[in-house]
């Protein structure tokens, strides 16, 4: 209601405005500048009140379907296949064995030794009862740093077995925030800083899981190279700006950045279980806005070819906010918007619809096949083995 509100109100404002307003000038109105006053305001108004009237769209919220909490799904019957999943995310880890995280400050555990303690916890899981995948969704890092990579590959190092198992995806605190000490510091849209980030952000999910996913060529929807082969053209670029820093190769490698994602691990039987890791984060440069998320409509067009392909896996579609506005009244209205996603009931409605499309596939293939195919699509079938032809 109150979006429908204030919506309302900016439209009003909007249209109000419009006769006053004009956006197409000659060199003739510089002779009388305080003219363009009341036009340059008549301006200002009709655009924010445009802005302010796109709130209208919160109403898409609660008109969908309601989260639920995880204990309300039934349990899974006997027979059914079932896959251990250890979801980790926001671990935060800090590059000084006495360090606090930015966000809990003092009040916060100092170093990363909780972490190590869940590593070592999950190690006797482990052994008793094997894990199928663990995955870290986002926040490996407090501020992106080498020396925060650094600590996380030493943590798990110690741990070989949990290391084969992990799958991770970027948060906004490995490249988004600016300074560990400074967290409101201003970051230029093109500093080669968050370009570092980026590449080191980059390098760390290789080094994690850059021979068992694959990447999403765009041209043909189809699974691509593994996320190490498509990085191996760069390397000497990445190695040459994480030492130079400069703007010319800040700019070269600005690209690789956004195909990068979505990253696919691939399938081991047609039924198995498929991993879509996504990129989450908004390009944003400093404190007010570094949590805010998004999902790109190319990363959405890139799940659809993945599913589309393979309709009878089931599929972990992994990402760092989420998805919409936290349904608990008790949290804060910050925590609340602040780390959901801005566009979330579009992608929401966008999974609900490729769900459907996935039941329509099991039962009649063929009649999907020729739709695609109008779309230029193509359904192709995978392999035993699991690789992608």
């Amino acid at each position: 209601m109150a979006a429908l509100l204030i919506g309302a109100v900016a439209f009003g404002l909007a249209a109000a405005a419009w006769p006053a307003s004009r956006w197409v000038g000659s060199l003739a109105d510089h002779a009388s500048p305080h003219l363009l006053v009341p036009i340059a305001f008549a301006n200002a108004v009709v655009i924010i009140g445009v802005y302010f009237a796109a709130l209208a769209w919160g109403v898409a919220v609660p008109a969908m379907a309601q989260p639920r909490d995880l204990f309300s799904f039934a349990t899974c019957p006997k027979g059914d296949r079932k896959w251990r999943v250890v979801h980790l995310s926001d671990i935060h880890v800090v590059g000084e064995r006495y360090g606090f995280c930015v966000e809990s400050g003092r009040s916060g555990p100092q170093g990363n030794e909780r972490l190590l303690q869940a590593f070592a916890k999950l190690d006797v899981i482990h052994a008793s009862n094997p894990l199928d995948l663990v995955l870290i969704t986002g926040d490996i890092t407090d501020a992106g740093r080498a020396a925060e990579w650094a600590e996380f590959f030493d943590a798990i190092a110690q741990y070989p077995r949990i290391d084969s198992l992990v799958l991770a995806l970027p948060g906004n605190h490995d490249f988004n925030v600016v300074d560990r000490s400074n967290p409101a510091r201003l970051d230029l849209p093109m500093s080669p800083k968050k370009r570092l980030r980026h590449i080191r952000t980059m390098s760390a999910l290789s080094a994690i899981q850059g021979a068992s996913v694959h990447i999403v060529d765009r041209e043909t929807q189809r699974l691509g190279q593994t996320l190490e082969k498509a990085l191996e053209p760069y390397k000497a670029k990445m190695a040459a700006f994480a030492d130079k820093g400069s703007v010319g190769l800040s700019i070269s490698l600005a690209r690789l950045w956004a195909i990068m994602f979505p990253m696919v691990k691939p399938l081991n039987t047609e039924d198995g279980l498929g991993i879509i890791i996504l990129n989450s984060n908004a390009e944003t440069h400093f404190s007010f806005t570094n949590a805010l998320g998004m999902v790109s409509s190319e990363q959405a067009k890139a799940i659809d070819a993945i599913v589309y392909r393979y309709p009878d896996a089931c599929r972990i579609v992994a990402l760092h906010h989420h998805l919409v506005e936290c349904p608990k009244p008790v949290k804060k209205l910050s925590e609340r918007i602040g780390t959901a996603l801005i566009n979330g009931s579009w992608f929401m409605r966008h999974l609900g619809r490729l769900s459907a499309r996935r039941r329509n596939a099991r039962s009649s293939p063929h009649r999907l096949d020729r739709r695609m195919r109008r779309s230029g699509h193509r359904l192709s079938a995978i392999p035993r083995d699991g690789r992608n032809r």
